[in-house]
């Protein structure tokens, strides 16, 4: 009887030692799976590329190179939307903004440093064309400009008026018209004509509003000013 009682003692301690071993590896194991799980799912993290698509300065469809400043505009749409103006990821002008009006918006940003000098608009149907054409003559030279329609932009313009746009870099100027819309980005100093521009006439076969042509929109790059 006590051989058998020493037998089944001896027995209860090998079968608890090899469950307290049993326990062991499969703790051993759990946490060894976690660790190697922890440091696949980091891996993959690291090594999946961002599905996140890049943004661009003012939403551009490609960045810009160095040395330019990033530009979006937009044309108003007919009566009731204003125009908007964002240069380097900084909306300069909008309805938003409340710093829009019938006519001609204006923003003029140094040519060096980018930074916006002063925003206006004058309106071109019911208002003096001579306070515009004294802004015009007050602009410093290497001073970018960004012009934008609202409404109408032309009734009022006259020859003098046009010229000053024109040395500015415009081409579509001496043709704008009543309610035609038009962007515009030139300079003061400027040699050439300017790239940046569009124009399209107010006409009763293609206007997509009723007495007003369509929304134009464009970006760019703006060279930085060197000298």
């Amino acid at each position: 009887m006590l051989r058998a009682g020493g037998i089944l003692k001896l027995a209860a301690v090998v079968l608890v030692f090899l469950l307290v071993v049993f326990l062991a590896f499969q703790l051993l194991e759990i946490n060894t799976d976690f660790k190697l799980g922890s440091i696949m799912s980091r891996s993959l993290s690291v090594d999946e590329p961002s599905t996140k698509p890049v943004r661009h300065k003012c939403g551009l469809s490609k960045a810009c190179p160095p040395g330019h400043f990033s530009f979006k505009m937009a044309s108003g749409a007919a009566s009731v939307v204003g125009p908007r103006i964002c240069l380097e990821d900084k909306l300069l002008m909008s309805s938003v903004k409340n710093n829009v009006g019938r006519g001609l918006n204006i923003a003029l940003i140094n040519g060096k440093s980018g930074e916006l000098i002063r925003t206006a608009f004058y309106d071109m149907w019911a208002g003096d064309v001579a306070p515009f054409i004294k802004f015009l003559n007050e602009v410093e030279d290497g001073t970018i400009v960004m012009m934008a329609s609202f409404d109408d932009p032309a009734t009022k313009l006259n020859d003098e008026a046009r010229k000053l746009i024109a040395d500015l870099g415009s081409s579509a100027v001496s043709n704008l018209g009543f309610r035609d819309n038009w962007i515009f980005v030139g300079g003061k100093g400027i040699k050439t004509k300017s790239p940046f521009e569009q124009h399209i006439k107010n006409s009763a076969d293609t206007n997509k509003y009723e007495g007003w042509p369509e929304v134009l929109e464009m970006e760019g790059c703006i060279p930085q000013r060197q000298d």
